[in-house]
């Protein structure tokens, strides 16, 4: 934890925990079968989702892990993006915060790799 970050990774059907702090979907589609009332998400950013060419090449293969980290990290540089993981790192910087994706595997997700630049 650097600079005193806490960036906590969960599941969007996880119950929300009193240390999650700001919690923050991360996912570009909407969690199957969650509805928006027992959504309990303060904020939704699209915007920093991977692409859907490289999730769909992705498909959370854990083989491909380290290759999607490093084509997603790379997507991140694209303005839109850019912008998103800025404003991610800032509500970093007020408190804690959790990164919320439906994946089944949240070890091996976007939310997992974006958790790793936010505390860099």
């Amino acid at each position: 934890m650097k600079d005193g970050r806490e960036v906590k990774v969960r599941r969007a059907y996880d119950e929300p925990s009193r240390t999650d702090g700001t919690r923050v979907l991360v996912d570009r589609i909407w969690p199957r079968g969650l509805s928006k009332e027992k959504a309990r998400f303060d904020e939704w950013c699209k915007a920093v989702a991977p692409s859907t060419a490289l999730r769909k090449w992705y498909a959370h293969d854990p083989e491909r892990f380290e290759e999607f980290a490093r084509r997603y990290r790379a997507e991140l540089e694209e303005p839109e993006r850019a912008e998103a993981l800025r404003h991610l790192r800032d509500l970093a910087g007020r408190g804690p915060l959790t990164l919320l994706t439906a994946t089944k595997y949240a070890d091996i997700s976007e939310a997992t790799v974006l958790s790793g630049l936010l505390q860099d």
